[in-house]
């Protein structure tokens, strides 16, 4: 790793960043969240302000997190839409849950992906008040890695190795107003259709669950619905994806194509990586 993705952002250009925004959400920003190297190592803590500054994005900061993809037993997937509190992506639409483990050794552990299970149920919890009860851990299924950079026009931005996570449940919702503006279940057809009209509608789609439906959800659906999602795990490779447009305050879906104008699908990298949690759920 860099010496600037090693060391922590300066304490008052954290402070200031945190200016104006909702308190809630700016306590949340002081979360202690998993640093790592491209090869998905943990090498310390660091807050979820800190990780998410353009400045220390352009500096190689790199974090941990993980995406939860929830189906009903209808086969119908679980998107939400990002609150107007939020301090990154605000308003825009999102898998079922997008979050980060903390620093901590029960969300560290890597053996069968424990760690992000552990944050998932956590913050399935948190933001759509599923209970956990609903949430067995060994329901929940880590598929691949996905390593991306999307910046927000302006402050804030994502570098991330994400973990991707599947769970097919019934679930009870009781949202939080304050992490979620709307959730809402949608068949293949209709998530389609939300894809195909969001410019003209003005709908806002997060960078990473855009890369996931463009390049690897049809895949996803078709298997779970032949019951054989397993076939489908690349635990062992990070997908590595050319940066995202910069997204603004009141534009449309942020565009997926890489720097040289060409699809995310086709720019898009794998690379096998060593340390990697050997896990077979």
């Amino acid at each position: 790793a860099t010496a600037a993705a090693m060391a922590p952002a300066g304490a008052a250009a954290e402070a200031t960043a945190a200016e104006g925004h909702d308190p809630t959400q700016a306590a949340l920003m002081e979360e202690r969240i998993v640093v790592v190297d491209a090869e998905d190592r943990a090498l310390r803590a660091g807050s979820k302000r800190e990780c998410h500054l353009n400045d220390n994005i352009d500096g190689g900061l790199l974090h941990r997190a993980f995406s939860v993809f929830l189906f009903n037993s209808e086969g119908k997937l679980l998107l939400q839409q990002r609150s107007d509190k939020k301090i990154t992506f605000p308003l825009f639409w999102a898998n079922t849950c997008c979050s980060h483990p903390l620093y901590t050794p029960a969300e560290l552990e890597l053996e069968n992906a424990l760690g992000v299970k552990r944050a998932a149920v956590r913050k399935l919890g948190h933001e759509l008040g599923i209970a956990a009860e609903e949430l067995p851990l060994d329901k929940f299924q880590f598929l691949t890695r996905i390593h991306y950079v999307a910046k927000e026009a302006g402050t804030w931005g994502e570098h991330e190795i994400d973990h991707v996570l599947v769970i097919q449940a019934d679930v009870t919702l009781n949202p939080e107003p304050n992490e979620v503006a709307e959730a809402r279940y949608f068949d293949e057809a209709e998530l389609d259709h939300f894809f195909k009209t969001a410019e003209e509608t003005g709908t806002r789609v997060s960078p990473w669950f855009g890369h996931i439906k463009e390049k690897f959800l049809s895949k996803w659906w078709a298997a779970l619905r032949s019951g054989d999602l397993e076939a489908c795990a690349d635990r062992h490779t990070i997908h590595r994806i050319p940066p995202a447009s910069e997204a603004t305050a009141d534009g449309p879906t942020i565009p997926l194509s890489g720097t040289d104008g060409s699809s995310a699908a086709d720019a898009s990298e794998s690379e096998a990586i060593g340390g990697a949690a050997n896990s077979t759920n």
